[in-house]
């Protein structure tokens, strides 16, 4: 099944009118999930890219302000050999919590497994969760919250074992 842009923005308003919560739809090669009555999710076929060479992260434009907390690092090396990075499958908006309110979904230090929702990714108003490959232990956060990210930029650095 080909899920088409249009097709997903019929599902959404489908449910939106319907007295159904939540829609969720699993076919080889994607996952879609839509809720009603919280944050719509919708997640990309490919939730994670890791790419086999590891491009440094993108520096921070001068403009933006530094990370406020102490588990944002600007440090912009590239990872180690046992350390991984996790990056954007699409373009948006970067966000570490499911809502304005709510704790993020992971901290540095925090340890994830394969499939743990890391963030969420707003492409069109379509809350897109991006789920981990890997396993290990979260080493940096390469972005802010509600920051624009590219495809393909790094989010997170992840040491695997």
């Amino acid at each position: 099944m080909d899920l088409s842009l249009k097709l997903i923005e019929n599902l959404v308003e489908l449910v939106s009118k319907s007295e159904v919560d939540e829609v969720s739809i699993k076919e080889e090669g994607y996952k879609l999930k839509i809720k009603k009555n919280a944050r719509k999710v919708v997640e990309a076929p490919q939730t994670v890219h890791v790419p086999q060479q590891q491009a440094a992260p993108q520096a921070q434009a001068p403009a933006q302000p530094a990370p406020s907390s102490e588990e944002k690092s600007t440090d912009d090396s590239a990872p180690s050999a046992n350390q991984k990075t996790i990056t954007s499958p699409i373009v948006g908006t970067f966000y570490e919590a499911p809502g304005p309110d709510q704790d993020p979904f992971i901290k540095v230090g925090d340890h994830v497994s394969k499939g743990d929702t890391v963030c969420i990714v707003e492409a069109m108003k379509i809350m897109n969760e991006i789920d981990s490959e890997l396993e290990g232990k979260i080493v940096k956060i390469l972005v802010d919250d509600a920051q624009p990210v590219e495809f393909e930029q790094p989010l997170f650095i992840i040491e695997t074992k």
